[in-house]
């Protein structure tokens, strides 16, 4: 924290008890100006928080920032709610003391908010167990809810608390939430039925009308708009643009879910929302004699049916009361403003005793529940979310008894907030002096004072027969407490006070003000009287909640019930017990303007706040002794190098080392006193002089170390490395003799099974050959070669061998085109007939199969004419030799899809269908003769074809795919035999020569010599 004060000039102090002019208001509020232009919204004084609203969203609450203040003390991170989340947290589990966080502001300043924060910051940090998971749950859910049933939307706030809020959490001993415990305290009941202009009733009403299901609203008999209802339309503002309430209703829904609640209670609990709808759109007529009369009999129908009562009883009650006089019962109708009255009383008394079930059924839910028997033993952190002190330009009994509270808090506070210093001193032994303070006992008597007290006047003018009202009742505390210092009245007042006041108001001089209090309504809203007949029609109802919320009891209890004032005191009176036997933190806060707009800072209304909170008051007594204390380890550890004497360290006692060090600083005996374990430093200067030094000193710190602290630095960081260095080595060779220790062994054993001895070496031998198939992979389809694998991996590198070829292949095959791929199928197709059968197929293999040998302008266009519409596929020149004299004589070869065609320049010489070609025949030579064989018995044909070609590989497989007859070439060595018509036969003699002839030999048969060009 101290790390911050070299930066108070642009973001002040991170607590106000380090202000130099601490009295000063003006300063108060420009630190916090400064603070909050810079979006640091929290402040302290000593061990109150200070916190501003920002109006917009900081990323300062993610898991982060909590983890960033677990555990650390208190003034060792920047002010943050989380500090006095986790500061409470920690003396609960280390002294075994229950704490209480109290959160106070006016509406608007964020009080609810910070209440979610601390309860958040414990769901996260806290020990968790699936148990306490749902203990966690339940209560970070019980906010949606309550703030559905207790919040409004109000000139201030569109949030605000309608209700004071008291939460007990309860840890057991491993630091663990498992339950919880609500207390809830002047809910704003006249928010049912009356609103100000631009505010809302509770915004439970509007969530079910906006965001409840179409079934469910038909069966409440509501409509899907807010201006149908007169509880709704007041304050004339359905609308705003902060809340969306239809997805508010599904929170709600789910938050009652997890809470507990049944769907049974959830349905009779919309009903009673419903109801208190329904019962607003009640109309009164008046009868001639003044009597009213309900003039709406449709709303009767809803109400019997959602409250579970008889109808005609219930519209009995809303136009009469009964009367006990003299043990009998009389029914005295009401007159319009009676009756609407009462209606309202009724829809007040509904909600108001709901809204209790609801917090007790949460409680229910959280309650601690172990099968321990020292269950009894857990430990608790309240949580105090309440109205700060109020005052508008109209205060009435609710704003008397908010004050009151506050009143009663401030005396609290400023009692515990004495009586923990003056523990810290004497346990220091550090003489305390007493501090002079405004000790508001005096206001809190003047209210709650018995038979003389404001409560008590009141209490007796409620229930005094006779004509008693709202002005008697100022005309009592006129005559009863008229001369108290810190209260007047219009009557009591001088001249100048009753031009501000009005003859039916009364002024109380409180702690943190003046405030003017208007009597009207005081008495109907402390008297909070419902008729008898209402009640006992309540009573009657089906509904299971309202049966538990009015108690036939109170029936026959002939008492008068407590008033609406005294309950409160009563309330407030357990309030202060329960907070009296607790450890107190305080969390302060402010609204910074009342537009709820982000970096508006208005002075005006920030100084009403200060003033009302009472925030200068505490800032005045925490530094009435010593501004500043920290332990001496904390002080020695920041400070100690402004002194030779303590740095770089100190060996001695660490007051001793204090002692010392402030000696050397130079300060003066009256500026600071020395503890037990802690340093307390009166004046701020003195402190910020010496952050000052320490600051300079910093800068120049690197530059005044001496030579010999350099080199003996120097030398101890050489002999760490060198060694370092050398354990590195030496740990090096004992990896390298081990490794080579284990090669060997596993070299001896490798051809054994795997086994402990062997196993380092196959693994090195498998790793080897892996790398080096991997350097050495073939690079294509053609390349065959594979590097030789060890014994132990032959299968595995067959395997891996095929699956690289296939994917080579796979991958070569999604690569080419269609035409290549059709040249492939040609290459395959004479693969499979001419491979190592015919001698010059090897060299045909590098050469590309042309589609033609012969363009369009080669062949005589009578040719195609006679070829009519059979497509050509393929043409070739050829050499046939005649069969008599085998005298050659040049030809064409064309293939058709259907036959293969022998021409001669205009003229088709031969037609060979491919069905009537019965095979063909070639020699193994390198020679291009070959036979197309005829049937004999085909009149057509003048015996078998033979033909010479020079591109004889390709002139054949073209003929096979045409002819589909891959299977019927014959590659003959020696001879060949066809028919040369009329029943004789023909021979063709090959043999291997050094030039290829073809001629007629003298044995009348034709002799082909061929070189040979391949050796098979």
């Amino acid at each position: 924290m101290e790390s911050a004060l070299t930066a108070r000039d642009r973001v002040g102090v991170q607590d106000f008890v380090l202000l130099e002019n601490h009295t000063s208001e003006a300063a108060f509020i420009e630190n916090l100006r400064k603070r909050f232009k810079e979006n640091l919204i929290y402040t302290y004084i000593g061990s109150v928080l200070v916190s501003v609203n920002p109006y917009k969203d900081l990323e300062i609450y993610t898991k982060n920032h909590m983890e960033r203040y677990r555990g650390v003390n208190f003034y060792e991170v920047s002010p943050h709610v989380y500090a006095v989340s986790d500061n409470s947290y920690r003396s609960m589990r280390t002294e075994r003391r229950d704490q209480c966080i109290l959160i106070s502001g006016e509406s608007g300043a964020g009080k609810t908010e910070a209440s979610k924060k601390i309860l958040q910051y414990y769901a996260v940090t806290c020990p968790a167990s699936d148990q306490v998971e749902t203990v966690k749950d339940r209560l970070l859910q019980s906010n949606p809810v309550l703030e559905a049933f207790g919040n409004a939307k109000t000139l201030r706030n569109d949030n605000s608390s309608r209700f004071g809020k008291y939460m007990d959490i309860q840890f057991d001993f491993k630091g663990a939430p498992v339950g919880g415990h609500i207390l809830n305290y002047l809910l704003e009941k006249s928010r049912v039925v009356h609103q100000n202009h631009g505010e809302r009733n509770f915004h439970i009403f509007y969530q079910l009308i906006e965001g409840g299901e179409e079934d469910l609203l038909r069966r409440l008999g509501l409509e899907r708009n807010p201006q149908q209802y007169q509880y709704l339309v007041k304050g004339n503002c359905p609308k705003v643009s902060s809340i969306n309430d239809r997805s508010d209703w599904k929170v709600v829904r789910k938050a009652l879910s997890v809470i507990g609640f049944s769907e049974d209670e959830v349905e009779e609990l919309l009903n009673i929302i419903a109801s208190v709808l329904h019962l607003g759109n009640i109309q009164y007529g008046g009868e001639d004699s003044g009597n009213a009369y309900i003039t709406t009999d449709t709303q009767i129908k809803y109400l019997a049916r959602l409250l579970g009562v008889d109808g005609l009883v219930l519209k009995e009650a809303l136009t009469h009361k009964t009367i006990i006089a003299k043990g009998e019962e009389l029914k005295s109708p009401l007159n319009l403003e009676q009756a609407s009255s009462a209606r309202d009383a009724l829809s007040k008394a509904v909600y108001g005793r709901t809204f209790t079930w609801l917090v007790n059924k949460i409680n229910v839910s959280l309650a601690y529940k172990s099968s321990n028997a020292h269950s009894t033993n857990a430990s608790v952190i309240g949580l105090l979310d309440i109205y700060g002190f109020e005052v508008f330009q109209h205060n009435s009994f609710e704003q008397f008894c908010i004050n009151y509270c506050n009143e009663k808090l401030q005396q609290l506070f400023i009692e515990l907030t004495l009586k923990s210093e003056q523990d810290e001193y004497e346990a220091e032994g550090i003489t305390w002096e007493p501090v002079q303070y405004f000790n508001n006992k005096i206001i809190c008597d003047l209210v709650e004072e018995k038979f003389k007290g404001i409560i008590s006047i009141l209490d007796e003018e409620c229930l005094r027969p006779g004509d008693a009202s709202d002005i008697t009742f100022l005309e009592k505390l006129e005559n009863t407490v008229g001369g108290h210092a810190h209260l007047t009245t219009h009557k009591l007042a001088d001249g100048k006070t009753r031009k501000v006041m009005g003859r039916e108001e009364f002024r109380l001089l409180h702690y943190a003000g003046e405030v003017n209090y208007n009597v009207n309504g005081f008495l109907d809203k402390n008297n909070d009287l419902l008729f008898r007949n209402l009640k006992e029609v309540m009573c009657m109802s089906d509904n299971k909640i309202l049966t538990q919320c009015f108690d036939r009891a109170e029936l026959k209890d002939s008492k008068r019930p407590e008033t609406a004032a005294t309950q409160f005191k009563t309330s407030l009176a357990k309030l202060m017990e329960i907070l009296m036997s607790k450890e107190p933190s305080y969390v302060r806060c402010i609204k910074p303007n009342d537009a709820k707009q982000a970096g508006r800072f208005d002075d005006v209304l920030i100084r009403h706040q200060v003033k009302y909170l009472g925030l200068m008051e505490n800032l005045r007594v925490r530094r009435a002794g010593f501004a500043y204390r920290r332990h001496y380890e904390t002080f020695l550890q920041r400070y100690k190098s402004l002194c030779p004497e303590t740095w770089p360290s100190w060996q001695g006692k660490l007051a001793d080392g204090v002692s010392t060090l402030v000696k050397h600083l130079g300060y003066k005996p009256e500026e600071y006193k020395l503890g037990r374990s802690k340093i307390f430093i009166r004046f701020p200067k003195t402190l910020f002089a010496t952050e000052d030094a320490l600051e300079t000193r910093k800068h120049s710190l690197g530059e005044r170390v001496t030579y010999h602290m350099v080199l003996v630095d120097a030398v101890v960081v050489q002999a760490w490395w060198r060694g370092i260095l050398a354990c590195r080595r030496a740990q090096r060779k004992r990896q390298a003799a081990n490794t080579i220790r284990r090669f060997i062994k596993g070299f001896i054993y490798r051809h054994n099974e795997r086994c402990p001895e062997n196993e380092y070496f196959l693994d090195y031998v498998r790793y080897s050959f892996l790398m080096k198939l991997r350097r050495n992979l073939p690079k294509s389809v053609l390349d065959k070669s594979w590097p030789t694998a060890p014994t132990a991996l032959i299968e595995a590198s067959e395997q891996l061998r095929k699956l690289y070829m296939q994917n080579m292949v796979w991958g070569y095959c999604k690569r080419i085109n269609p035409e290549w791929k059709h040249q492939l199928e040609q290459k395959m197709v004479a693969s499979e007939i001419f491979k190592n059968k015919k001698d010059n197929y090897p060299q045909s293999v590098p050469k590309l199969f042309m589609g033609t040998r012969l363009n369009g302008e080669e062949i005589n266009p009578k040719v195609l004419q006679s070829l009519g519409s059979e497509k050509m596929k393929y043409a070739v020149p050829v050499t046939k030799y005649d069969r008599k004299g085998y005298k050659a004589r040049p030809r064409q070869l064309l293939l058709t899809s259907n036959c293969a065609v022998i021409v001669e320049e205009a003229k088709l010489k031969q037609r060979i269908d491919y069905a009537a070609l019965k095979g063909i025949s070639v020699s193994s030579l390198s020679d291009g003769v070959f036979v197309l064989h005829v049937p004999t018995e085909d009149k057509k044909q003048k015996g078998d074809v033979v033909l010479q070609s020079d591109h004889i590989i390709e002139t054949l497989t073209k003929v096979a795919i045409c002819a589909d007859k891959v299977n019927s070439i014959n590659i003959n060595q020696g001879s060949i035999t066809f028919t040369m018509g009329q029943g004789k036969e023909g021979i063709i003699d090959f043999t291997s020569g050094s030039e290829l002839l073809v001629a007629k030999a003298k044995n009348g048969h034709l002799s082909v010599t061929a070189p040979r060009l391949n050796s098979r």
